[in-house]
């Protein structure tokens, strides 16, 4: 009988076995290959202890550095990986211009005439500077004020609406807006707040269900910021104009279209590319504000723009609308660099909107 130390030294000299667990393997180690031949010799599986992380020196297709993507220079000498979305582009624009000119995303032209008994342009023109005051306010993004608007001018082209509820859905569209453009949102309590409580909670709230229901919930819609996004980088392109400077003068611009009930007859992009026509005019007088490569990458010629780009120099120049502040205030102060204060010639010249 083998006693309990003849045991213990018997264990210690036999190996221990352990059962092969599986190995995980790292994506990147993965051969390339079309098919896989069962018969090919397999590899030794590399041991926990020597399959450490190495940085990959070869080509493959799903490791790649930095250096591996499409660098494109700009005129500072300075990388720029732009091109990785040039394919994607035309699409986007594509895509976002075909929704623009859908029937249900826009208001109806000539809606206060057709529509309503009770709204003038001059009342709608001091609802939506009082708006923008409210957006300041509460800090929220030009996207919100322009969808707010959106949303006001959709609704008045379906329903007629009283003096008395005309402010009721300038607050209610902001509020929707809020929810679909900002993080934290201001809530349906401070919108009443804000309008001193002349509604109460409930009417804020029917009025912002009755307003999804007109919309039949489309609430995603292109507004002029939307576009303006990319035509600022176009616009600024080999120029020595701040862009900063550039943004915040087509921001304003942008915003004192909202005032002018005309505008409401053009597509945003439209807008948005008489607005960058503008912009570099005032910025820049004595050089052709609008070139070939600009109407290339934009989509629109210089005498498609002209109506609106009167319309637009009108409302910087004061010309139209002059009563309403708001928005002139707002682009007078210094983190917008002053740019409502910038000189404009008072006529473009007609050659201006001739092609090249």
């Amino acid at each position: 009988m083998e006693t309990r130390s003849a045991a213990r030294k018997r264990a210690n000299a036999e190996p221990l076995v352990i059962n092969p667990k599986k190995q995980r393997v790292v994506l990147g180690e993965l051969p390339n290959l079309p098919n896989l031949n069962e018969n090919q010799p397999k590899e030794k599986p590399q041991t926990r202890k020597n399959s450490k992380l190495k940085k990959s020196t070869t080509n493959h297709p799903l490791v790649f550095s930095k250096s591996d993507l499409p660098v494109q220079r700009n005129n500072n000498g300075k990388r720029d990986n732009q091109q990785i979305y040039e394919p994607y582009e035309s699409d986007i624009s594509n895509y976002l211009r075909s929704m623009e000119m859908q029937k249900k995303r826009r208001p109806m032209v000539g809606y206060i005439e057709k529509i309503q008994k009770n709204v003038t342009t001059n009342m709608r023109g001091i609802l939506v500077d009082w708006l923008v005051e409210v957006a300041d306010e509460y800090k929220l993004l030009p996207h919100t004020l322009h969808l707010s608007v959106s949303y006001i001018d959709r609704f008045l082209s379906l329903h007629s609406v009283s003096k008395s509820h005309l402010q009721l859905l300038g607050v209610s569209s902001m509020l929707i807006a809020s929810k679909y453009e900002e993080i934290t949102p201001p809530k349906a309590v401070d919108f009443c707040h804000i309008t001193d409580n002349t509604y109460e909670l409930a009417e804020v709230i029917k009025m912002e269900a009755d307003i999804l229901k007109s919309l039949n919930f489309e609430m995603g819609s292109p507004n002029v910021h939307t576009f303006l996004k990319r035509y600022v980088g176009f616009a600024t392109e080999n120029q020595k104009t701040s862009k900063l400077q550039m943004e915040f003068l087509c921001n304003y611009l942008a915003d004192l279209s909202l005032l002018d009930y005309d505008c409401i007859r053009f597509l945003p992009s439209v807008v948005a590319a008489s607005v960058i026509f503008l912009a570099r005019f005032i910025i820049r007088p004595a050089l052709r504000p609008w070139t070939s490569s600009l109407s290339e990458c934009l989509g629109y010629k210089s005498n498609e723009l002209e109506e609106c780009v009167h319309i637009l120099h009108d409302l910087y120049l004061s010309r139209r609308v002059s009563s309403l502040k708001a928005v002139r205030d707002k682009y007078k102060q210094h983190k917008f660099k002053y740019v409502a204060n910038l000189p404009s010639p008072p006529e473009i010249p007609y050659n201006y909107f001739d092609e090249e």
